[in-house]
């Protein structure tokens, strides 16, 4: 269970109206007094440490960005008071490397990957409205998709606010040690899923964070074999063909009680079950599991034919073919 400094409990919900304007700050809801109240969706020490400023970012619509384009809207009082304290203590422990991030509570870097991810998608949906007003029509979302984002942001204000989570956790987070070059920086999203990943120094993360914990169960039996050890760079990358992959074929909407409590704010998720008998996860196939890890393996030329050359067994760099751990020194493959 996770509490929080007090202050009056008053959720924000910005998908009720659609407000995404640089007039309101994203987090609290509050009016700002100028559009210029904005913070950087990737932080600038990010951007320092990995030159990113100026490097291209492609949304959704084709259209390109650069990385220091990207911002939200944000009350002054809340960056200082919250995330800059936030940002501080993942610069920290990212400075540090795999024991540093480590050492955290996982549920700050959930709240900092996720107030990326959603500044990714504030900034997407901005693009969105107005592209769709330009052409004189009503801005379409579809409601699925405004439920995650709605639970994202509403998990998001445990940064802001006094939020208890009852006894459980939005989110799976997987970290590991990786064999990774210098100065690499690899980042990925996929906003419909919100599954977030990023490797850089000597460590990887991924975090599905609208699940509730189901990817760590689905994926237990793997995790256990590969659980302590030091990752090549071409296991982590399946390691996250295989969470992006699991991600697509959950097939829930989590839903959640939300019990205002004097200053404090309960959130108590329910079963993911619900009323279906069908299981939670969509049947796996390896044809689009091979499309999605031969995306993650473009570094190192495979092609979907080598991957599913046995449509029963896909290529596997984590697992030998008697379902053991490979060990990263064992893999001759170039960084």
């Amino acid at each position: 269970m996770f509490i929080f400094a007090a202050m009056p409990a008053q959720i924000y919900t910005p998908f009720e109206k659609f407000n995404f304007s640089n007039r309101t700050c994203f987090l609290s809801g509050q009016a700002l007094s100028s559009e210029e109240e904005k913070i950087q969706v990737f932080p600038a020490w990010l951007m320092s440490t990995y030159n990113l400023a100026d490097q291209p970012f492609k949304l959704l619509d084709e259209s390109i960005a650069t990385y220091k384009d990207l911002k939200i809207p944000c009350a002054a009082e809340v960056n200082e008071q919250y995330l800059e304290p936030l940002e501080a203590e993942i610069a920290a422990a990212f400075a540090v490397g795999f024991d540093g991030v480590n050492s955290l509570d996982q549920l700050k870097l959930f709240q900092w990957a996720g107030k990326l991810l959603y500044g990714i998608i504030f900034n997407e949906m901005q693009a969105g409205i107005k592209q769709q007003h330009a052409q004189g029509l009503e801005f379409n979302i579809s409601q699925s998709l405004i439920h995650k984002f709605s639970n994202l942001h509403l998990m998001l204000q445990s940064i802001n606010q006094p939020v208890v989570f009852e006894d459980f956790q939005p989110f799976s987070l997987f970290l590991f040690r990786v064999n990774n070059e210098d100065d690499l920086f690899g980042y990925r999203d996929e906003i419909n899923t919100l599954t977030f990943s990023l490797r850089i120094k000597d460590f990887g993360l991924i975090i599905c964070l609208q699940d509730n914990g189901a990817n760590r169960v689905y994926h237990k039996e793997i995790l256990q074999k590969i659980e302590g050890q030091t990752l090549h760079p071409i296991q982590f990358e399946e390691l996250n063909a295989r969470l992006f992959y699991s991600a697509y074929l959950f097939n829930r909407l989590p839903e959640y009680n939300i019990l205002p409590a004097g200053e404090e704010t309960f959130i108590e998720a329910m079963a993911l079950r619900g009323m279906s008998s069908k299981p939670l996860f969509d049947f796996w196939q390896n044809k689009t599991y091979g499309q999605v890890l031969e995306n993650f393996w473009k570094k190192w030329g495979f092609l979907l034919l080598e991957i599913i050359k046995d449509p029963e067994n896909p290529i596997s760099y984590l697992l030998d073919t008697d379902g053991n751990f490979i060990n990263a020194t064992k893999i001759e493959f170039p960084l």
